[in-house]
């Protein structure tokens, strides 16, 4: 009997698309490794950080309710390209907040608006620049995955691109500081922010629709295409008929993504944009010496992110359908940021030990994170997945806003009272508890698979 050799050109694209996710988080991650040096050079409170970081996340939740339109309609390949090049642009020019403030407070003048911090609005335009390109990343990920790979493999693929998140995390720690210390803040900026225009290189090159690429063999064109319910569809149609919001708001399969997204996302946010800030406030930890301990956590993630996506095969083996086998897998994954409770109260001990509780947390949504994004792909045919990921990323973003604003206050506050400790209790008191919950409202949503048939 001869066995047909399948070939294995989709995991090139699912490199491809790690190093933009990789690309991605190091962008965004500049900011809270630099807030120190920004925070004491600008005289920054924690409400001004949370509202600088607050408009990134806000124009990243908006952007992405269109960003997944824009996919769907341009195709993979050119909304891939065009958002990478708006958020390289937006990493770039946070080297010149400065001067970007000062021009926008005279047009503030102008209209009779009352002027702002300079150092605060210019950072507030180049993270809305920013969040407008980043967001995206994700429904293009998304939809490059459903184009490239079966439903038994999504999941899988999705963990490893989707690691590209803590591997960005890693390396942020690893050369931000090393950059600021030795060429200045700006040049983190400008240094990191230009690697997005070589990935585009690559990209360019070696993308193409899979009923179009002249790398891809038929047999793994034929294995890509093998458990696809809807065979009438062609594999990564860029512009099929455009599906409604207003449609896809009346199916529970979208209400479930969405409310798992809004509850899950802003822990990661929170984990992204204040852990630096947490070691300096609890432990004095601050400048290089911030390279450990986020170096030590975000490695933990990379395990949740792959073994996450790797984890349901293990119940579809069982005969389980794909949504069913991931809900399965998510609820267990769900149990495991409990630890995050115990963070706080064995930091007296070491700070070794809530930076490896953190982790494990961390991990878990990573883990979480590969699993939700890939139920909207077993759910909603190819055309959709764009948009469906985009309302969901939207509420996500949205979420993550109201975390990062609640967290500045309560630091803010519990700082002027001389505890901030009892900030940062209370936030990893919700960042424990929020998986279990927004698993509970998922499936009682979609209690059982069912394909959504448009």
């Amino acid at each position: 009997m001869t066995v047909t050799k399948v070939g294995s050109y989709r995991w090139t694209i699912c490199a491809l698309i790690f190093f933009a996710t990789t690309i991605n988080y190091l962008d965004r991650q500049v900011l809270s490794l630099l807030k120190p040096t920004l925070e004491e050079k600008f005289g920054w409170s924690n409400s001004d950080y949370a509202d600088i970081a607050s408009v990134f996340q806000l124009t990243y939740a908006i952007a992405l309710l269109f960003a997944g339109r824009i996919v769907d309609k341009l195709g993979t390949k050119k909304g891939y390209a065009w958002a990478i090049v708006i958020w390289s642009i937006g990493a770039i020019i946070h080297a010149l907040a400065i001067p970007i403030g000062e021009k926008l407070n005279m047009i503030l003048g102008i209209v009779g608006i009352a002027a702002m911090p300079v150092s605060i609005l210019g950072f507030m335009f180049s993270r809305a620049i920013l969040g407008l390109g980043e967001a995206g990343n994700f429904p293009a990920a998304i939809k490059a995955t459903a184009e490239y790979f079966p439903k038994k493999e999504r999941s899988f693929a999705t963990g490893i691109f989707n690691s590209g998140t803590n591997v960005g995390a890693i390396l942020a720690p690893l050369s931000v500081p090393w950059i600021a210390t030795n060429w200045g803040w700006e040049a983190a900026f400008l240094v990191i922010g230009a690697i997005g225009f070589l990935w585009l290189i690559f990209w360019q090159i070696m993308y193409q629709r899979p009923d179009q690429q002249p790398r891809l063999s038929k047999a793994e064109l034929d294995y890509i295409n093998s458990d696809q319910e809807d065979h009438k569809a062609p594999v990564a149609a860029g512009g099929d008929e455009k599906v409604s919001w207003s449609k896809l708001l009346t199916y529970r399969q979208t209400w479930a993504f969405t409310f798992g997204k809004f509850m899950t996302d802003g822990v990661w946010w929170f984990f992204l944009f204040w852990l630096p800030a947490y070691l300096k406030d609890q432990y004095h930890i601050t400048g290089l010496a911030v390279q450990g301990p986020l170096t030590v956590l975000y490695s933990m993630t990379m395990f949740g992110s792959i073994g996450g996506g790797w984890f349901p095969a293990y119940f579809i083996k069982k005969g389980y359908a794909a949504y069913d086998g991931r809900m399965k897998a998510m609820l267990m994954i769900a149990f495991f940021p409990l630890v995050v409770l115990a963070a706080q109260p064995l930091g007296s001990i070491s700070y070794w030990l809530p930076v490896i509780l953190i982790g494990v947390g961390a991990s878990a949504h990573q883990a979480w994170s590969a699993n939700i994004f890939t139920t909207v792909s077993d759910m909603f045919p190819k055309r959709a997945v764009g948009s469906v990921v985009g309302i969901g990323g939207m509420a996500g973003g949205l979420g993550g806003v109201l975390v990062t604003k609640v967290g500045g206050y309560l630091f803010d506050h519990y700082k002027a009272l001389g505890h901030i400790e009892t900030g940062y209790t209370i936030m990893f008191t919700f960042c424990a508890v929020a998986y279990l919950i927004a698993w509970t409202v998922m499936k009682t949503l979609v209690p059982k698979y069912k394909l959504v048939e448009l």
